[in-house]
């Protein structure tokens, strides 16, 4: 056992007993893969702002944010105050709501292509139902999505998430040979595995940042080639901004490229904090859902369940979208905050790594200096065992908690002492290496 595993032992000794209790009750002892790592995850009491507060009463300032969610910090109070009042009007209706009416008109005038909404409870099936939109509008079968796209566990898209990207990611799949998978931000290849699929292409999506590839931008040039090509035969052009809607502006991100989706699906910060997926689209695509004017061998079922548009998620969204849109530079102080982090971090680890993002998204990759990092099989050939290293030491020894070997967010409950707190950390651990 390390001095550190050691230090972290001793500091979560509550957590140590609970999370074995927990692997009793759930599988690995966790209900969402990625929020375990070694030894163990400390297990939460508390959060607010900017910070978590775990059961041995250990502090974290926390750049994992509810999974990038929380652009305002936990527990915001332009966000709380609303959630309280609607808790004494009922949490829980199962029906039409006027919260979903006021949150949708927020989200179809800050998104064009939404000219129609259709609510779910998670963004995984949203990214589900924008495919399945996808086949019912075209007639054809094949999706095309990016290596390291992550969309969910649907199993429409769950093909060449990890590396090795030709190793299938699970068992059970029953779908695999309708979707092809394209090397992001290459062009040129991409547009040659399209030309074999394309008489059965119903579909494109892709991220404008790879969240979960490696935090990497789309190219301008790149997301409007596959654009530009899915209109050439007939597909639909989708975009997935569960992670980047309403995250680096007002809005979305395809505004800033001149793109013109047919399908955007959010989630995430649209919820405030709160179980929410959508599917945005045109009146014409959207259309094909409407069970009053298409019958079964025309229509697509999508959205619905017990909790899609419950009124909490409603009013919470709607009040996290009414602090961004009324509140005083937000996204100026976010960006910057993001800037300063990539280009500081860079240079306090002394070469030893290249930090990707943009805007208030973050993430360290240990490589060598100055590798250009543009896909998922670059990041993928990263040391994510350093990385993971990295974030753990800093758990331990300085109470700032990334889930170990992510990327990070800034909300707005973080401010300049953060970057430089990450910082120190970072030259700590170069002195290490």
């Amino acid at each position: 056992m390390s001095e550190l595993e050691k230090q972290y032992r001793k500091k979560t000794r509550t957590s140590s007993s609970l999370f074995e209790k927990s692997k009793k009750l759930h599988v690995n002892g966790v209900s969402h893969n990625i929020r375990f790592f070694e030894p163990y995850p400390f297990v939460t009491k508390s959060a607010r702002g900017k910070f978590l507060i775990d059961v041995d009463s250990n502090q974290y300032v926390d750049f994992w944010m509810g999974h990038w969610s929380l652009i305002l910090g936990h527990a915001a109070k332009q966000v709380l105050a609303k959630v309280r009042g609607q808790i004494s009007d009922g949490w829980m209706h199962g029906v039409v709501n006027k919260n979903t009416i006021e949150l949708s008109e927020m989200i179809s005038k800050a998104v064009p292509v939404a000219q129609k909404i259709r609510y779910a409870s998670t963004g995984t099936e949203a990214t589900m139902y924008a495919v399945r939109l996808a086949r019912a509008v075209t007639g054809k079968k094949v999706i095309a999505k990016i290596d390291g796209g992550w969309h969910g566990y649907t199993t429409d898209l769950l093909k060449n998430v990890n590396w090795p990207f030709n190793e299938p990611e699970s068992i059970g799949l029953v779908d695999e040979e309708h979707i092809v998978s394209l090397p992001y931000n290459d062009l040129e290849k991409s547009l040659e595995i399209l030309q074999s699929a394309k008489k059965e292409l119903a579909g494109i999506i892709v991220e404008p940042v790879l969240g979960g590839g490696g935090c990497i931008p789309a190219t301008k040039e790149y997301l409007m080639g596959l654009q530009e090509y899915a209109k050439k035969v007939n597909a639909l052009f989708i975009l997935d901004e569960i992670v980047t809607g309403f995250r680096f502006r007002y809005g979305c991100l395809y505004d800033t490229m001149n793109l013109k989706p047919d399908i955007v699906t959010l989630g995430k910060i649209v919820g405030g904090g709160f179980p929410v997926g959508v599917i945005c689209g045109t009146d014409e695509i959207m259309s094909y859902a409407n069970t009053m004017t298409h019958s079964k061998a025309k229509r697509a079922y999508i959205g619905g369940g017990t909790f899609s548009a419950n009124p909490m998620t409603m009013k919470a969204g709607k009040a996290t979208l009414d602090a961004l849109k009324n509140g005083k530079n937000i996204y100026t102080k976010l960006d910057g905050l993001g800037e300063k982090t990539r280009k500081q971090l860079a240079k306090a680890l002394l070469g030893n790594a290249v930090v990707t993002g943009k805007g208030s998204l973050f993430m360290t990759h240990f490589t060598k200096e100055n590798m250009e990092i543009k896909n998922a099989a670059d990041a993928a050939r990263c040391n994510s065992k350093m990385l993971q290293r990295f974030h753990f030491e800093m758990i331990v020894k300085d109470g700032v908690f990334f889930l170990p070997g992510k990327l990070g967010a800034f909300s707005n409950a973080h401010s300049d002492s953060d970057v430089k707190t990450l910082v120190r950390s970072a030259e700590r651990f170069a002195q290490g290496l």
